[in-house]
């Protein structure tokens, strides 16, 4: 897993992308409740946030965060989303 900060609220998680369709994310306590999103959404247990979402998308465009998708496959309609 590789660390990442929220672009909007600067929370850090543990991230880990499986392929460019697939993610783990790992949520501290500081994270989970620093999050706006999760709070409004009462802190549901599916874990979403649609920032966290924009930052990983753009952190593995960057390269910032392994993919280890070796046909890049995904990775298309991934840049053309930017």
């Amino acid at each position: 897993m590789q660390p990442l900060e929220c672009g909007r609220c600067g929370g850090r998680v543990q991230v880990e992308k499986y392929s460019w369709q697939h993610t783990s994310v790992q949520w501290t306590a500081a994270s989970r409740a620093g999050c706006a999103e999760l709070r409004g959404a009462g802190g549901g247990s599916a874990g979403s946030c649609g920032a966290l979402r924009e930052s990983i998308r753009r952190a593995a465009l960057d390269g910032l965060i392994t993919v280890p998708d070796p046909d890049g496959e995904g990775k298309e309609e991934e840049e053309g989303a930017r």
